[in-house]
């Protein structure tokens, strides 16, 4: 019997230095969320994503799992092959 991941988070959550780590981490989680919903409201397979941006399949992987921080360029390219503008927004905490 498999545990939902809702329920493993909300166990790992409760503990303050895996929540420390988890706020830590926010931003990237956020990014590469951000990167997966963009490629999907293009109707983009990470195959064809690659291939619009002059990569391999692995690098968009990478980036949407978080494992690779893009460049700005990348973001860039990113955002053309998807059809959208990239902001990058600094706000207050």
């Amino acid at each position: 019997m498999t545990i939902p991941s809702k329920t493993v988070k909300r166990r790992i959550m409760k503990s303050p230095a895996a929540r420390a780590e988890y706020e830590r981490l926010r931003p990237e989680f956020e990014l590469a969320a951000t990167l997966i919903r963009a490629r999907k409201q293009a109707n983009l397979s990470q195959l064809a994503l690659a291939k619009k941006m002059g990569t391999n399949q692995p690098t968009i992987a990478k980036l949407e799992s978080g494992k690779r921080m893009p460049t700005t360029r990348t973001l860039t390219r990113f955002a053309e092959a998807t059809g959208c503008k990239l902001k990058i927004e600094l706000v207050r905490a």
